[in-house]
């Protein structure tokens, strides 16, 4: 594991304190660790959004699209209410 030292004014030093306490995480390498885990999974998430907007169209999403879709997948349709 690399280790990276980060300075922080001891205003945001106070609140990562805080945060550690309130969250019980063990310590601030653990928080940050998080922080940047979240970071990377927004990111992720987002390149996942915007690849499926710049993907090209299947065509129509129907009841006939969705009926195979459940055959493929092996799900049992829901009966209506």
């Amino acid at each position: 594991m690399s280790t990276m030292n980060i300075s922080l004014p001891d205003e945001l030093k106070a609140f990562v304190d805080h945060r550690i306490q309130a969250e019980a995480y063990g310590s601030s390498s653990e928080y940050v660790r998080e922080l940047i885990r979240r970071d990377r999974d927004r990111e992720q998430f987002r390149q996942y959004l915007l690849d499926g907007v710049n993907a090209k169209p299947l065509g129509r999403m129907d009841a006939t699209y969705f009926a195979d879709l459940r055959k493929r997948l092996k799900v049992p349709r829901k009966p209506k209410a």
